[in-house]
């Protein structure tokens, strides 16, 4: 198994609709399950989501691009790009947010 991180921009002004569609994407991270290694929004300085991470184990590169296509953020047009890309973790220092 490998280590996929999708990184992710929002459209311009997408607050609105992400806070809309989050429910629903939160139901699919939930259903990644064991799968789902990290996932947060990044903020712009007022604090307020404007791009996502998320990193996710899977087998193959088009594994993790079929998992990452189904999230409703993708599916309703929220970023306006995106990156899906092996990764790697070589430090952990957990923190608490």
């Amino acid at each position: 198994m490998m280590l996929f991180a999708l990184v992710a921009d929002d459209k311009p002004d997408g607050l609105a609709d992400r806070l809309a569609i989050r429910p629903e994407h939160l139901k699919h991270l939930e259903s990644l399950g064991e799968k789902l290694i990290l996932a947060g929004p990044f903020t712009d300085q007022n604090g307020d989501s404007n791009g996502s991470i998320v990193v996710i184990e899977a087998a193959t590169q088009a594994e993790a691009e079929a998992l990452f296509k189904k999230d409703p953020f993708i599916v309703k047009g929220l970023f306006t790009s995106y990156q899906i890309r092996p990764w790697k973790l070589t430090i952990n220092n957990t923190i608490k947010a």
